[in-house]
C-alpha cells in the first residue's frame, strides 16, 4: 500500500514520516508532521519544491521559539532547514546571515566585526527566518531598521531576492508572500569598535535574564502590544493581562508566567491545547477588563485533536 511519503519526490537530505514535532519546539508540545523534510542544502530544497505536487501543503519550521504547533500535527511536509542554512558572515558593514542562523549568534557575529545596529537580535529568540516572517525585533529595534535584502525560494523552488521595501514592514508583520521560504539576509550597520558593542549585548542579554522566564520551556512574547512604538502613551501587552488579573494563570499544565506575564509556559505536562487555550482565557480577560483585543504574535499552526475542537476555544487569527 501506497504511503503518503511515497508520494513524495526524492531528496539528497533526510525525509521522515510521522515525525514528532514537540522536541522541534521551545514549547515542548505538538504533534507529529507527515513527513518531515531536512534538505542538504538549498540546491536539495530547490529541486524538492519543483518536483513536490502543488495540492500538498509546505510549513517551514525554524526555531520554533514563536510558535504553538497542535496536538493534532501538521498536514503535508514540514520543511526543517539546518546547518547548511545557518552560515554567517561580515564584509564590510554588512553581514550576511542564513535562514537557520540563530539571532543571538548573528548579533555577536557582527560585533566581532564591528558592525553596530544588530545589537537588539541578541534579545530576539529564533532564527533570521523567523525574522524576516515577523520583522522581530525588541528593545526599540526591528528587522526591518537593519535589513538590506534576503534571498528565498517560492513553493515552485524559484529564486527571489527581496529588498527591504519590498517587504512593507511594520509592526510584527510583513507583507512577504507566505509561500517564501526564506534561505538567507543581507543586514546592514555602522561601525563602531567591537568592545562596545559587546558590552552593550551582554547588557541586553542581563536584561532579558532577569526579566523574561528564558530558562522555561516558554515562547517568547505572546501577544503583540496594541501599539506600535513611539505611539504616545503605548499600552504594553503585559500590563493589559497583569490589569485583568491572570499573572500566574493556569489552564492543564500551562500558566501564565509570574515573572513576565505576556509569557506562557508549559510547566511540564502542558498540551498544545493547554497553552493555546490559556492564551484565549487571557485575550477574553483582558477584553472584559479593559476592551482592547489582544493580538497573537505567537503563531498557532497545525490540526487541533477532537476534544479541542469541541471546547470552541481555539482562535482565529486575530
Amino acid at each position: 500500500m501506497s504511503t503518503f511519503i511515497d508520494r513524495l519526490p526524492a531528496v539528497r537530505g533526510k525525509l521522515l514520516a510521522d515525525e514528532q514535532l514537540a522536541p522541534f519546539t521551545w514549547f515542548r508540545v505538538g504533534g507529529p508532521a507527515d513527513a518531515l523534510f531536512l534538505p542538504k542544502d538549498e540546491d536539495d530544497l530547490a529541486d524538492f519544491l519543483k518536483a513536490l505536487d502543488p495540492i500538498i501543503p509546505v510549513t517551514v519550521l525554524g526555531a520554533a521559539s514563536n510558535v504553538i504547533v497542535r496536538d493534532g500535527g501538521i498536514a503535508g511536509v514540514v520543511i526543517r532547514l539546518g546547518p547548511a542554512f545557518g552560515k554567517v558572515s561580515a564584509e564590510g558593514l554588512r553581514v550576511t546571515a542564513g535562514a537557520a542562523a540563530l539571532d543571538g549568534r548573528v548579533s555577536v557575529a557582527a560585533a566581532n566585526a564591528g558592525i553596530a545596529g544588530l545589537e537588539f537580535f541578541s534579545g530576539v529568540p529564533g532564527t533570521i527566518g523567523g525574522a524576516l516572517r515577523m520583522n522581530a525585533g525588541c528593545y526599540g529595534s526591528e528587522t526591518k531598521d537593519v535589513l538590506v535584502e534576503a534571498r528565498a525560494l517560492d513553493r515552485r523552488g524559484n529564486r527571489v531576492v527581496l529588498r527591504n521595501a519590498d517587504f512593507h514592514f511594520s509592526y510584527r508583520h510583513t507583507e512577504a508572500p507566505e509561500d517564501l521560504i526564506f534561505l538567507e539576509a543581507v543586514f546592514e550597520g555602522t561601525k563602531d569598535e567591537p568592545a562596545a558593542i559587546l558590552e552593550r549585548i551582554e547588557a541586553l542579554k542581563a536584561r532579558r535574564e532577569t526579566t523574561q522566564p528564558i530558562r522555561e520551556k516558554t515562547g517568547g512574547s505572546t501577544f503583540a502590544n496594541p501599539d506600535p512604538p513611539g505611539t504616545p502613551n503605548q499600552r504594553s501587552s503585559w500590563k493589559l493581562v497583569d490589569a485583568a488579573g491572570m499573572r500566574g494563570a493556569k489552564r492543564g499544565g500551562a500558566q501564565v508566567s509570574e515573572l513576565h506575564c505576556n509569557f506562557l509556559l508549559n510547566l511540564g505536562d502542558a498540551t498544545a491545547a493547554d497553552i493555546e487555550g490559556l492564551g484565549e482565557d487571557v485575550r477574553a480577560a483582558v477584553m472584559a477588563n479593559s476592551g482592547v483585543e489582544l493580538r497573537w504574535e505567537i503563531k498557532r499552526i497545525g490540526r487541533p485533536p477532537i476534544d479541542a475542537l469541541t471546547e470552541g476555544f481555539l482562535a482565529k487569527d486575530a
